[in-house]
């Protein structure tokens, strides 16, 4: 297995859903609790660290032109698989929260919340000066939302899928984005939450990658994995080839 960082390393580039920013687990909570069923916000957490897992597997099993992950079907299935992983069955609640999840707070929906350790993480990216940017498969959203929470001052840029017309696992967007950097794929590594999107969109545009695995959900995988995006940025520093 590559090491994910080497001597020429010039930059990290990050996914922003599930990396720098996670769903609003709260506000889920309590729109569940709302319709009956008693959860908490850590446990939504810990569902959707297992819902991702299977989500990945289905969107790994798509030939790449179905494979995006910003289609209403594929929202949908990750949906109901987090309230799968919750043991919520009933289909009136299920329907009532599909419902909800479409109404709220458009366009950008539940992503409006920052993994607690994503500034340090840049922070720690821009300290050993390396760039920074996310190459993030969005709706036209994500640099708002990255901006509002104070992080996208650490970015250098922001390449979101709607904007640029093609969505990762397309190595054209990492290719985009070496290009907007600079950079050849040795100089950078990526760091995302699905295997099939990630790790094998990056892989395939010749970046090594690290996957997130909160919770220790993924099992073995021939990549590194890390349990949060601070973990992967050390681990990326720390690995430096001879």
């Amino acid at each position: 297995m590559a090491s994910p960082r080497s001597r020429s390393l010039r930059a990290v580039f990050f996914d922003a859903g599930n990396t720098l920013l996670r769903m609003n687990y709260a506000v889920i909570a309590t729109q569940l609790v709302e319709c009956g069923v008693s959860v908490s916000a850590t446990d939504v957490q810990r569902a959707e660290w297992r819902a991702r897992v299977r989500l990945d597997a289905a969107l790994g099993a798509r030939p790449i032109q179905h494979a995006s992950t910003e289609s209403a079907s594929t929202s949908d299935l990750y949906a109901g698989l987090v309230l799968d992983e919750l043991g919520v069955g009933d289909q009136v609640v299920i329907d009532a929260v599909a419902a909800w999840r479409r109404a709220y707070n458009p366009p950008v929906g539940l992503w409006n919340t920052a993994e607690p350790d994503a500034e340090a993480a840049l922070r720690l990216v821009r300290g050993a000066g390396l760039g920074a940017a996310v190459i993030s498969n969005s709706n036209g959203s994500v640099r708002a939302i990255l901006n509002s929470l104070g992080l996208g001052a650490y970015l250098d840029f922001v390449l979101d899928s709607s904007e640029v017309g093609v969505e990762k696992p397309d190595v054209r967007i990492f290719r985009l984005a070496l290009e907007r950097a600079g950079l050849g794929p040795e100089e950078a590594v990526y760091v995302g939450d699905l295997y099939s999107v990630d790790v094998l969109g990056a892989r395939g545009a010749g970046l090594a990658a690290v996957l997130l695995d909160p919770g220790a959900r993924w099992g073995p995988r021939d990549c590194p994995t890390a349990p949060d995006v601070l973990a992967a940025v050390r681990q990326i520093l720390a690995k430096t080839e001879p």
